[in-house]
């Protein structure tokens, strides 16, 4: 019989534990490898799934994902107008925090260009797309909301009338799509005594200048609900898709011609999110990852050379009666490979019941594993051999 097996068996409940505790902190290597998929995924998410091809922003910022941006609606019909532009569609995206059931709720409120756009590209998992162009949401399933629910935002209530899921922001939080109106409506709400002190802080600065008492009219306007002067509502973004075969680094040219706006492609959007706003924390989940990995191979390094002291008796009556050095070498290499090929099982199988329950997406890919399966099988090679060399100086007389 194999001695390491024998040896395995002798003290299995020792050596399960032993390897229950490994896999936990696999499983835990695994997990910051499957949060540092998913911060990049979610990050990239809206990116990837609305297909713009450029991206035109506030001028001289890096919007809208990375900070604020905000540039007048009436951008769309400008950017229409520029040869090579198929379509252009206005971007409204911003997160609020409500109370919902007594705890709070973060909703990222996603504004589409209804009708040209009505949510048809995304993943629907119950109920439909967004058939009126007022007082309807679909909402990710992650925001606790069920199919016909009513949701107050602001003045108005928003029925839910598709459910989709996997659809977050940044953050984490559940996204939740409106027409761009009821996005600026929501994202712009004020109370009715925010909106009279305006009227009358209004009224009150223009009795305060000559214009006021020139023109005693402009006090009447200034009550009004809205006046010339305000500029319209904006948003954070206008997208853009280029016509097939369009040369879009002209496009580009023409709208970074304009002082009023920058324009930004796909790519670059990607790179500002992945170097900009994500960028820290990716990098510290990086650096968690590679210190779980380097503790794993101490951790295993130190109870194989514990394993080994228990077994110093043993190992020199081997010597005493002859065993070669090859066989007490592959006793240690094969319980260190046994240990590190049981606790990645137990990462694996523990891994996939409990990360589907955890607040943030866990992204584990093959190619995560297969990775992580070549630093188990190097971690539990160099940590037998602390073991080995333990084994190696032990001599033939100890056993006396």
């Amino acid at each position: 019989m194999n001695l390491a097996i024998r040896d395995i068996r002798h003290s299995l409940p020792r050596f399960l534990l032993t390897a229950i505790g490994i896999g936990m902190l696999l499983m835990i290597v695994m997990g910051m490898s499957g949060i540092y998929r998913g911060l990049i995924e979610d990050a990239l998410l809206l990116v990837d799934k609305i297909g713009a091809a450029l991206w035109v922003v506030q001028h001289n910022t890096r919007g809208p994902f990375a900070e604020i941006s905000r540039i007048p609606l009436k951008m769309e019909d400008r950017l229409r107008a520029v040869p090579g532009v198929k379509f252009a569609r206005a971007f409204v995206s911003h997160t609020i925090q409500r109370e919902r059931n007594g705890k709070p709720l973060r909703i990222v409120v996603q504004g589409l260009a209804y009708p040209e756009d009505k949510g048809e590209w995304i993943p629907m998992t119950n109920g439909r797309c967004l058939g009126a162009a007022h007082f309807e949401m679909i909402a990710d399933k992650s925001l606790g909301f069920r199919l016909g629910d009513n949701i107050p935002l602001g003045k108005n209530i928003y029925t839910v009338v598709g459910l989709t899921r996997g659809m977050v922001g940044q953050g984490g939080d559940g996204l939740a799509f409106f027409t761009v109106k009821d996005a600026i409506a929501i994202q712009f709400d004020n109370s009715g005594e925010a909106v009279r002190l305006e009227r009358d802080a209004r009224r009150s600065r223009a009795i305060q200048q000559d214009i006021g008492n020139i023109r005693p009219e402009l006090l009447d306007r200034a009550a009004l609900p809205n006046i010339p002067a305000l500029a319209g509502p904006m948003v954070s973004a206008v997208i853009i898709q280029t016509e097939q075969g369009a040369d879009i680094d002209k496009v580009v040219q023409t709208i970074s011609g304009w002082q009023d706006v920058s324009v930004h492609t796909a790519d670059n959007q990607r790179n500002l999110l992945l170097d900009g706003s994500v960028d820290k924390a990716r990098r510290q989940i990086g650096l968690f990852r590679a210190l779980l990995v380097i503790i794993s191979a101490i951790i295993m390094s130190l109870i194989l050379y514990t394993l080994t002291l228990d077994k110093i008796h043993d190992i020199a009556m081997l010597k005493l009666i002859g065993a070669r050095n090859s066989v007490i070498l592959g006793l240690i290499l094969q319980q260190a490979l046994i240990l590190g090929g049981l606790g990645y099982t137990i990462a694996f199988y523990f891994g996939r019941w409990i990360f589907p329950h955890f607040p943030r997406r866990v992204i584990i890919t093959t190619d995560d594993l297969i990775w992580l399966a070549l630093i188990v099988f190097a971690i539990s090679v160099l940590s037998s051999l602390l073991g080995i060399w333990k084994a190696m100086s032990i001599q033939p007389n100890e056993v006396l």
